[in-house]
């Protein structure tokens, strides 16, 4: 059965998926994605994660809204690395760029929650992002991981974390409509053809039409 493109995934894309020189926008939520080993995979679902003392943005935790820059992190072998997909609430976002470089390790002192280098070219080929505090950021999936098995146990990790709370002891809740872990309520939006209310961070959504 044919289906018909009403446009709903070109909202997801745009409201959720930032394109590599797109500026996230204060308070909003963003998918992206970070390469650990495969052995510490399992400890930062079910705790956290621990921010890094340093790096090229200062303390924090790192990740990247470009899945190839996460692919090349850490220095391993291709099977020992798992890349988690994330869900990151960004706040107050410093751009680092030409103009700002004399805070490039200090914004946090300066109120901002997130630190943005974008991709420069040769200088910076791959952008990436910083995140402060830990709880803003949010498991969701497993975007890239060579072992079935390992990949398996750490979705049914992350499904069960979903049905507890979080580090800081905060109600997490599942979403109606995606399924995600999520401790605000996401905002179901209509379908342009079946009318069915939707979630933008569903993968995919099928119209139930009547028939005329």
């Amino acid at each position: 059965m044919p289906l018909e493109f009403s446009g709903w995934e070109a909202y997801c894309d745009k409201s959720k998926h930032l394109e590599p020189g797109q500026e996230p926008k204060k308070n909003h939520g963003y998918i992206m994605y970070h390469g650990t080993l495969k052995s510490n995979a399992p400890a930062i679902i079910s705790t956290g994660f621990r921010p890094s003392s340093g790096g090229t943005l200062g303390p924090g935790v790192y990740c990247s809204r470009d899945i190839n820059k996460a692919m090349g992190y850490p220095a391993c072998a291709p099977n020992d690395r798992v890349v988690l997909k994330l869900r990151v609430r960004v706040g107050k976002v410093k751009k680092i760029d030409s103009q700002s470089l004399n805070m490039k390790t200090s914004w946090h002192q300066n109120g901002y929650d997130t630190a943005w280098l974008p991709a420069t070219g040769s200088f910076v080929a791959l952008e990436e992002d910083c995140v402060w505090d830990p709880s803003r950021i949010t498991v969701t999936g497993i975007a890239h991981c060579t072992d079935v098995s390992t990949k398996t146990s750490l979705e049914s990790l992350i499904k069960q974390k979903s049905q507890s709370q979080d580090p800081n002891g905060n109600d997490v809740k599942l979403c109606k409509g995606c399924g995600m872990q999520t401790q605000d309520k996401h905002k179901m939006e209509k379908c342009w053809s079946c009318k069915a209310s939707i979630c933008p961070f569903m993968k995919k959504h099928g119209c139930q039409r009547k028939g005329k």
